[in-house]
């Protein structure tokens, strides 16, 4: 039987999905498609070149051997063969693969084989189950066991054939974000295509025509599939090298609504999203990015949330934006920033040099999205006299406490039960106490050196940190209390 978006509202078929395990390993990984080069008008990347595919008739920087008609529309047309230039070799980080040139914090970056001068994917739309913070182990939907899923990675010019397998208990699709390709592949179910019903595959194939960060994500029940994790972003490198190393990273942000005590998003919510998350991740379990002292950083930020946009806002550093999903955006047209907005359904690249040793937040500036699974129906008690309110609420609802009527910044702190799954107020420990941010928060850990693209744990400053000022400090001052 077809499920339909009105069967699902009406049985909650959504709760009920059968779970799939973090799903088959896709086809072996050759190494970059291209020589590794950068975005719009950028700095530098690292690494040693990257392998050829096996044998392919027409080599990385060729063009594709003509594809196959497309669905009713004619192929594309080929670009030409660009010239072949020298390449600063990229260095491998989090979430890459060999001959990877972007990091994905948390994440991965999808698999590829080259046939006929044609690279060559697979995903696979499918139920997984996904740790969000430990603690909070939620019923999820996302691809190739991931939520969000693995990275496309490209080259401005390649020829992509993309198969897409559903496993899901509903029909879908896959629409290609931001990317011009022909009709026929621009994955909206019963417009340019019929709906890819369950335990069918598909096969989308277009061109890569230009450079940029883009996403891909259902046009099938997007209501229900995009709220319970599907989506994905795509990375398209430009051909020509650039002069300097750059760190190249890839953060997707998304919003659930988990009530306190499920293990499923709610696929109806509006408004209340409770659990904010890059690349899956709720803090602490946000992975950082690392970066040496005068390296590019570039940071690739996409947002298919449901509902929200997000001022991500950067400390110790000033950036540019340098592209969006529409394309670069020309260097007379930039401006220095600590905050980019990313609205909802776009991406925002942003690029800056690595000026300042230390561990640099990187978070969304909406106060309850940098926070973790808090009830925002609670009783505001701030101010409020709650003297042997504990002891009386215990008696009457067992494991209750009174919160927050001095703020609400020792919650995390505060051993207080409450239902499984749950990260209610959790904090993360840092160098010096508690962090008591959450969800959309992250770390760019920046070093004089590294040893390797891995955590190099907690900044030792060679300066003083912020403390209490000595009373000698104050007289010396004037400062009276």
């Amino acid at each position: 039987m077809t499920i339909t978006r009105r069967t699902l509202l009406r049985s909650s078929l959504v709760a009920g999905a059968t779970l799939a395990g973090a799903g088959g390993k896709a086809a072996a990984q050759p190494g970059s498609a291209a020589p590794p080069a950068q975005d719009p008008a950028p700095p530098h990347q690292h690494g040693a070149p990257p392998a050829q595919d096996p044998a392919p008739p027409h080599q990385h920087g060729a063009p594709p051997a003509p594809p196959p008609h497309q669905h009713g529309a004619p192929p594309a047309q080929q670009p030409p063969p660009p010239t072949t230039l020298p390449v600063a070799p990229p260095t491998l980080g989090r979430g890459t693969l060999p001959g990877s040139r972007v990091a994905v914090p948390n994440g991965a970056v999808l698999p590829w084989t080259a046939r006929g001068g044609v690279k060559i994917f697979h995903l696979r739309a499918e139920p997984l189950r996904h740790q969000i913070a430990p603690g909070l182990d939620v019923e999820a939907w996302g691809y190739n066991g991931l939520s969000p899923g693995p990275v496309i990675e490209a080259v401005a010019g390649d020829h992509v054939r993309i198969y897409v397998t559903n496993r899901l208990p509903e029909p879908t699709s896959i629409h290609w974000h931001g990317i011009l390709v022909p009709y026929g592949m621009d994955g909206v179910t019963g417009l340019t295509q019929p709906a890819i019903e369950p335990g069918k595959t598909f096969r989308y194939e277009f061109t890569f025509d230009r450079a940029g960060t883009f996403m891909y994500h259902p046009h099938a029940d997007e209501m229900t599939q995009i709220a319970l994790g599907m989506m994905g972003m795509i990375v398209v490198h430009p051909r020509a090298p650039a002069p300097r190393r750059t760190r190249d990273y890839a953060l997707m942000a998304h919003e659930w609504k988990i009530p306190i005590g499920t293990r499923r998003a709610d696929p109806l919510a509006m408004n209340d999203f409770n659990v904010l998350t890059f690349n899956g991740k709720a803090f602490p379990a946000t992975a950082p990015m690392v970066a040496e002292i005068g390296d590019v950083i570039r940071i690739r930020f996409g947002n298919l949330g449901p509902m929200d946009h997000h001022p991500l806002h950067l400390h110790g550093h000033t950036f540019e934006l340098v592209g969006t999903d529409g394309g670069a955006v020309p260097a007379s047209a930039r401006l220095p920033e600590t905050t980019v907005l990313v609205p909802t359904g776009t991406t925002r690249t942003i690029e800056f040099v690595a000026r300042a040793a230390g561990d640099w937040p990187l978070h969304c500036h909406m106060t309850h999205h940098a926070m973790n699974q808090m009830g925002h129906d609670a009783a505001n008690l701030i101010g409020a006299r709650t003297d042997g309110l504990d002891a009386g609420l215990g008696r009457a609802a067992p494991g209750a406490m009174v919160m927050g009527a001095g703020g609400m910044g020792d919650m995390s702190r505060m051993a207080m039960a409450k239902p499984s799954p749950s990260i209610a107020m959790l904090g993360g420990d840092g160098p010096h106490g508690m962090i008591d941010m959450g969800g959309m928060f992250t770390l760019i850990k920046i070093r004089d050196r590294l040893t390797g693209d891995g955590d190099p744990g907690w900044y030792k400053p060679t300066s003083g940190a912020a403390s209490e000022a000595t009373p000698d400090e104050l007289a010396r001052d004037g400062i009276t209390e």
